[in-house]
């Protein structure tokens, strides 16, 4: 009953230097998510949802939904449900722009700010305890081919 698979005898392709290099970038992204991951669901938070707290802790006086969407790292393509959710636990508010009553505009509440002052340093020192082997040299050549990398696709 549980006999091996045989193989069809066709061999794979072998892959191009520009698949080999996504391949290890997935690899990699997905092993360096899970450790922050761990630390943010013991806050009930998930990435996406530091990610937006993280972008309204830059912009104390508000933003609109879109660009808060446009500045996400990881798409979301349903920005309304995903505040909602962060409204719903108070860390952020929204109202109504005055002059343009179709802007909707969120700014990050105090609940928010404790929030993500508490979660610094745990995802600091997680961030540490993986990259920092590389040194800053390293770092920071690794930043200047990912945003050579980004270029050519935006």
């Amino acid at each position: 009953m549980n006999e091996p698979i045989q193989s069809t005898g066709k061999l794979r392709r072998p892959a191009c230097p520009e698949e080999m290099a996504f391949l290890d970038l997935q690899r990699t992204c997905d092993l360096l998510t899970r450790g922050p991951a761990r630390i943010l669901k013991n806050e009930d938070l998930s990435p996406t949802q530091y990610n937006v707290l993280r972008i309204l802790r830059g912009s104390p006086d508000g933003l609109p939904c879109g660009e808060i969407a446009n500045r996400m790292i990881t798409r979301d393509p349903d920005i309304t449900r995903l505040l909602d959710r962060l409204e719903k636990r108070g860390l952020i508010s929204r109202w109504r722009e005055s002059k343009d009553r179709r802007v909707v505009l969120a700014r990050i509440t105090p609940n928010g700010l404790k929030l993500l002052t508490r979660l610094d340093q745990p995802v600091e020192e997680a961030h540490r305890k993986q990259l920092g082997h590389l040194g800053k040299d390293r770092l920071r050549a690794l930043a200047e081919l990912l945003a050579a990398a980004r270029a050519r696709v935006s």
